[in-house]
């Protein structure tokens, strides 16, 4: 029964989930069966980087994207910023139609932030998309359908080097927005500087979203933003461990710390770990969402909580209590209409999470669209909410004007 529920959180994590140019020498696309990014040079960004900005891309290659012969897809190494302003390359894919834009205006460019994915490598969002068999590929074709561009960013540490910065929104907001850069400036896919875009993202992706709202205006002040669509958002990570710490999903409390400790090295979260939480730490840092070994590895957490893996809290320490906060959103008003949307029976993210955020929007003058899906947990909400993110960016991509619900 235990292991049941297991099977269920993957599923539904991954939901919120469901659903060559360059100043580098382009590297060959690969074979039927594409190598996992850990063997794969594409991954492997140029030591120095070399000279650019923010979203500039550093090499390209066309790739496989199995689910349509009408799509346009290019794997992309692209500069983005890490959490604490260092430069970084990030790899990501370029997905475009094929068939000629007839909508209003220019083609419309979705940044889409995928949900939580796991830690290792092999987890990249390029990756799977390459295999065709990517968990978010049902709603990334849905907007393709649409006739829109489609830009996926793996996120710092997904086949690139380092550790993943799992739920760190100063990290995952940047590659966001940059890999809209990036998509933008990529020559041939016929999208430009003055293209529209938007952005997408539910559970983990809703934060990456949310974040992206919270730093446009002051990162990526050149991008057409039109809005943002983000659900399902673990919006503070101390509310994050309150409500997850000792129930069935604490390894996502857990990976959280992980995630922290990749992106602030200062927090030298092995000098907290016992040997439980060391040998723990050893299994999470290459299982993916869709993966087998999923199971086991959650059902070590399960109703576990922070004393059980640590001689020691880390959140005794200011260190770390300081690098939460950094990444705690609702203390920026987003320059542009926000849809926010979550389920009122969250297991997962709590609702109250979702409802603060809300309301430290609201407080700040957002132009924020909230909705609520009662009798819903977390799958059911991003499917019940994925109508209404995606229509709202189609008005705000129409011109039409948003109004706050606040």
């Amino acid at each position: 029964m235990r292991h049941g529920t297991f099977r269920r959180a993957a599923l539904a994590i991954g939901a919120g989930a469901l659903l060559s140019l360059g100043a580098a020498p382009a590297v060959p696309a690969s074979a039927d069966t594409p190598p996992a990014p850990a063997d794969d040079p594409f991954y492997q960004p140029p030591a120095p980087l070399p000279g650019g900005k923010a979203g500039d891309i550093i090499r390209s290659r066309p790739a496989k994207y199995p689910m349509s012969s009408a799509v346009t897809s290019t794997q992309v190494l692209y500069r983005s910023q890490n959490a604490t302003g260092n430069d970084i390359a990030v790899s990501g894919t370029v997905l475009v139609p094929t068939k000629a834009w007839t909508g209003k205006g220019p083609r419309p460019l979705v940044s889409y932030a995928v949900g939580t994915r796991g830690l290792g490598d092999s987890c990249a969002p390029s990756y799977s998309l390459s295999k065709g068999l990517d968990y978010e590929q049902i709603p990334i074709n849905d907007l393709l359908n649409k006739g829109w561009a489609v830009a996926v960013t793996d996120m710092e540490g997904l086949g690139t080097p380092g550790g993943h910065t799992y739920i760190v929104g100063q990290s995952s907001g940047r590659a966001v927005l940059d890999m809209a850069r990036a998509a933008q400036r990529l020559p041939g896919s016929g999208l430009d500087a003055a293209t529209p875009v938007g952005v997408l993202g539910y559970s983990q992706g809703g934060s990456s979203a949310a974040w992206a709202a919270e730093l446009a205006a002051s990162y990526a002040p050149d991008l057409a933003l039109k809005g943002v669509s983000a659900g399902g958002v673990p919006a503070d990570p101390l509310a994050m461990r309150k409500f997850l710490e000792g129930g069935p999903f604490t390894g996502l409390m857990f990976m959280a710390a992980l995630g922290f400790d990749s992106a602030y090295p200062e927090l030298k979260l092995d000098s907290y770990l016992n040997d439980t939480g060391k040998k723990l730490k050893a299994k999470y840092q290459n299982v993916c969402i869709a993966s087998f070994d999923l199971g086991p590895v959650l059902a070590d957490t399960a109703f576990r909580r922070i004393s059980d893996f640590t001689t020691r809290s880390p959140l005794d320490d200011p260190a770390w209590l300081a690098r939460f906060a950094a990444n705690k959103l609702g203390s920026v008003r987003p320059g542009v209409p926000v849809f926010q949307s979550h389920a009122f029976a969250d297991e997962l993210v709590g609702y109250d999470q979702g409802n603060a955020l809300h309301n430290d929007w609201c407080k700040l003058g957002t132009n924020l669209t909230w909705k609520t899906y009662g009798a819903a947990e977390h799958l059911l909400g991003f499917l019940r909410a994925w109508p209404d993110a995606t229509n709202f960016l189609n008005d705000r991509f129409q011109d039409k004007p948003a109004t706050s619900n606040c």
